[in-house]
């Protein structure tokens, strides 16, 4: 196998087989072990041609599969005419080092796999560097395992004796030269972290500006729904796509929920089981939005029928951003393509508060919206402000932040009844001491 076959990355219409190694009950019983994999691979461009699986308590730690598995997948190689295996587990570099040198095709893993996804649907200069942090990182420890171009020259492994790889007068260089491409990764994740890290401070700064709106975040599984939805409720122009990972890039509209209510309705990156950890953390001020949110609408694909394992997958994520106790509706997607209404019946009793819904017929929207509206309504505030009337920057405030339903000039001020955020009208109230509360619907003064 070349080398530039192994350190090529992309999947890209390569002819593929799937690999999975099933260590957990759970895991095998599902009905198609392979089922996720297979559209990840779908996803990255690779044709799918055959896959195995093997249950085993403890995984093989020089070959990860048993030695039976791995003739048997060699010859599935050559019967097909694969150039690429995919292993739906992560897997260390010296393993994959051994099943190549079995097998003389190119194998990635699970990561290795979703990282290549996330590179071909990187749009923005701010994804691509997260992107790009996150491969970097995968990539560093594994150089050595990687690039076996190295092992052909003297030094690669440290050797120092007679006798040892290259010989005569070759030693050391091979050792200068990974030490360079160490030093040359380094370098640009310290440049990447550097990059990110003021991207993140202006997106944190964004996303804390909102603190005076009710904010809602759509988190879940890849490919459940959620811009279908956003776009579905806001009309906002988002893209939608039938594959995984359609978009990484988070985006935040204004959402009229009434003519008396509007909220902030933000749409996150999807969550896969076993994301990669970096990915993560590359991505974490993208997430930001969930960690922020007043309420969390937790959209699952009902039709799904691995759907109670993406909803394990997704708490997971959120218990690690620290968010896993923000209120959250838990919204059944996709409710007209159901097929085994058991799964939605078992959905409904797991789950604290469930909503059916089909974003892409409209079912369910409204009892959603008065979801959403009970929860707002708890942060909203029906009062009266007066200002003066002179205040024109003030008075514009007021009308771009809040619901205004009366308007009266009583002398040389303005009256205007409003329905506002408390917290906006706390921050207000702070920054503007010329603005007066005059009635207040909670207080009993009314307006």
């Amino acid at each position: 196998m070349s080398d530039i076959q192994r350190t090529e990355l992309s999947v890209q219409r390569e002819r593929a087989v799937l690999v999975k190694v099933i260590t957990d009950a759970r895991t095998a019983n599902m009905l198609d072990p392979l089922g996720e994999i297979r559209s990840l691979a779908n996803a990255a461009g690779a044709i799918v041609l055959d896959g195995l699986t093997q249950k085993m308590r403890q995984v093989v730690k020089r070959t990860f599969i048993g030695s039976g598995k791995l003739d048997e997948l060699a010859e599935r190689v050559q019967a097909n005419d694969a150039n690429l295996i995919i292993f739906d587990n992560d897997l260390a570099p010296a393993q994959i080092r051994e099943i190549e040198k079995k097998v003389e095709c190119k194998v990635l893993d699970r990561s290795e796999l979703i990282l290549d996804i996330f590179a071909s649907r990187a749009q923005t200069h701010e994804a691509r560097l997260q992107v790009e942090l996150a491969q970097l990182e995968y990539t560093a420890p594994r150089l050595r395992g990687m690039w076996t171009h190295l092992e052909r020259i003297a030094g690669a492994g440290g050797a120092t004796g007679a006798g040892n790889v290259g010989g005569i007068g070759t030693r050391g260089p091979g050792e200068r030269q990974i030490e360079i491409d160490r030093r040359i990764v380094r370098s640009r994740i310290s440049a990447l972290k550097r990059d990110i890290e003021q991207i993140d401070r202006r997106k944190t700064r964004t996303i804390r500006s909102r603190s005076d709106c009710f904010t809602v975040s759509l988190v879940g599984y890849t490919n459940s729904g959620k811009s279908t939805l956003m776009k579905k409720v806001t009309c906002a122009d988002v893209y939608i796509a039938d594959k995984l990972f359609a978009t990484l890039d988070t985006k935040t509209v204004r959402w009229e929920i009434d003519d008396c209510q509007t909220v902030l309705l933000s749409d996150t990156v999807g969550f896969v089981g076993d994301l990669p950890h970096r990915l993560v953390a590359s991505f974490r001020a993208t997430l930001e939005e969930a960690v922020h949110a007043d309420l969390l609408l937790h959209v699952i694909d009902a039709s799904n029928k691995a759907a109670l394992y993406q909803v394990e997958a997704v708490h997971g994520v959120l218990h690690d951003l620290g968010c896993s106790d923000l209120p959250t509706v838990h919204v059944l997607n996709k409710i007209d393509a159901v097929e085994d209404e058991s799964i939605v019946h078992v959905l409904e009793r797991k789950l604290a508060q469930t909503v059916n819904i089909s974003a892409r017929d409209g079912e369910g929207i409204p009892e959603l919206i008065k979801i959403v509206r009970e929860a707002a309504s708890a942060h909203q505030i029906h009062v009266t402000m007066r200002i003066p009337a002179g205040d024109g920057r003030l008075a514009a405030e007021i009308d771009r932040s809040t619901k205004v339903f009366a308007r009266r000039y009583v002398d040389d001020s303005v009256e205007m009844d409003v329905i506002i955020d408390r917290r906006l009208l706390s921050r207000m109230a702070g920054q503007n001491p010329v603005m007066k509360v005059v009635a207040n619907a909670e207080d009993g003064t009314g307006l």
